[in-house]
């Protein structure tokens, strides 16, 4: 079996991480993951960028990490993959499938209202997964779900209380959604308890990934402290 990450964040391009696209390689390389995918807050989040560049820059800057990722991960035989992690006042999806050609090729998704975005990204070829949909914080206002425009929802983040796992999963099985996982991990192997999604093959690129997914042919798993893979 084959265990990715699916949700993880490195600086600079993140404004909250704490490792760097190397420290995080060589982590998951270390415990035996088979790959992971980098999915930095975009610009229209937690990035840290200067607002004011031109999109094209910011875009630019945003895929580096992945960028450096991806040449280390090739040197030390780890897959990386690209991802995006958008957000509307705290309502955070993780999207997959779309590369950094679609994004500078879609200047007009700046500002788009997320109920109009997330449907033409999935027409597109993307996955879209709900992140810790009932995650709460003093700088979120209030919860919001959008259960007509993902495929899924993060039913366990490494991240996340029980409570607010427990809430997830109760959506995502009221509403027939995708059942997905992942660790939000910050700080490479400073998180002990790590989340992702396990399937029985290699994943070749981030169209494989989608389609696995959307085939029903990855399942959610939690990693235990003591390294334990708890199927979900």
């Amino acid at each position: 079996m084959y265990l990715y990450e699916t949700h993880l964040h490195t600086c600079p391009v993140s404004r909250c991480a704490g490792a760097t696209p190397e420290e995080s390689v060589q982590y998951y390389k270390s415990i035996g993951y088979a790959g992971i995918f980098v999915t930095n807050h975009f610009i229209d989040g937690n990035i840290n960028v200067d607002r004011s560049l031109p999109y094209e820059e910011r875009i630019r800057f945003y895929f580096s990490d992945y960028e450096k990722a991806l040449e280390v991960g090739r040197e030390i035989g780890l897959s990386v993959f690209a991802g995006v992690e958008m957000t509307y006042g705290g309502t955070d999806f993780l999207v997959y499938g779309l590369d950094k050609a679609w994004y500078l090729a879609h200047p007009e998704i700046e500002g788009m209202p997320k109920s109009k975005l997330l449907p033409m990204m999935m027409e597109h070829g993307a996955l879209v997964i709900h992140a810790h949909p009932f995650r709460e914080a003093s700088y979120i206002d209030h919860i919001r779900l959008y259960p007509r425009c993902v495929h899924g929802v993060e039913v366990f983040n490494a991240c996340r209380s029980e409570f607010e796992n427990k809430l997830s999963a109760q959506y995502t099985e009221n509403y027939e959604l995708i059942r997905h996982a992942g660790s939000d991990n910050h700080s490479a192997s400073r998180l002990k308890t790590l989340g992702g999604m396990m399937t029985d093959h290699p994943i070749i690129d981030e169209a494989d990934y989608v389609r696995t997914v959307l085939g029903g042919g990855a399942k959610p798993f939690k990693r235990t402290e003591d390294g334990t893979i708890v199927m979900l």
